[in-house]
């Protein structure tokens, strides 16, 4: 009896609404790159009209004019590496090429662990979430009325808020997993295998067994 890896019993060729594994991808590349470009779109806005974005240099001083601007450039480099690649994993998934899906499928995992992170910290310190609510501005919606709840169920409340982000982002991984799995089948030649016995034999795939050189018929059968 062949036995099935853990990693095959996640596969399927159907993700959400019951769409293929390729469409699921080319959607999430999709919906991945217009939310980077709207971002691209505001950081853009915001160098081009400094006044926008820089605060007053009473509240942040003279040295913070600079560590501000660094921070939209950087923010600007990672918006167009992220469209980049939110591109390659659409293209990839379209023309089925497997390769250009993995820069997004690594960017997944190191979105979840990050986010895991999080999860991990809030468990441990969990009078971290108080003091960086503290550190939000006054004027913040609904700060008074969340920095009022009971400590434990606020822990409660932003766990399990943490955890449903983190089951999101692990069903997508599978999804991006499993496309990566259907263009590698796909595109792989698939090897025929006779089994006699105990013994398993590989036959060589149709196109190197047309290819191979034919021998010579024996000879006919002489009746004596």
């Amino acid at each position: 009896m062949r036995m099935i890896s853990p990693l095959d019993r996640w596969y399927s060729n159907s993700c959400c609404f019951c769409c293929h594994v390729r469409t699921g991808t080319i959607i999430l590349g999709v919906w991945y790159m217009l939310i980077n470009g709207v971002a691209l779109l505001i950081l853009l806005s915001a160098l081009s009209d400094p006044e926008w974005y820089h605060l007053p240099r009473a509240e942040l001083g003279s040295d913070f004019e600079f560590t501000d601007d660094a921070n939209i450039y950087i923010a600007t480099a990672i918006s167009l590496l992220m469209i980049t690649i939110c591109g390659m994993a659409t293209y990839g998934a379209y023309k089925q090429h497997s390769a250009w899906i993995i820069p997004f499928f690594c960017y997944q995992i190191f979105d979840f662990a990050l986010n895991t992170l999080v999860l991990i910290s809030v468990v441990v310190y969990p009078n971290s979430i108080q003091d960086y609510l503290r550190q939000l501005p006054a004027n913040t919606p609904y700060k008074e009325d969340i920095m009022s709840m009971n400590p434990t169920c606020l822990v409660f409340v932003v766990l399990l808020f943490i955890g449903i982000i983190l089951a999101f982002k692990a069903y997508l991984i599978g999804c991006v997993w499993n496309c990566y799995r259907y263009i590698n089948g796909r595109t792989s030649v698939d090897v025929l295998v006779y089994v006699t016995n105990d013994t398993a034999i590989l036959l060589p795939p149709y196109e190197e067994a047309v290819m191979m050189p034919t021998k010579d018929p024996p000879p006919p059968y002489m009746s004596t």
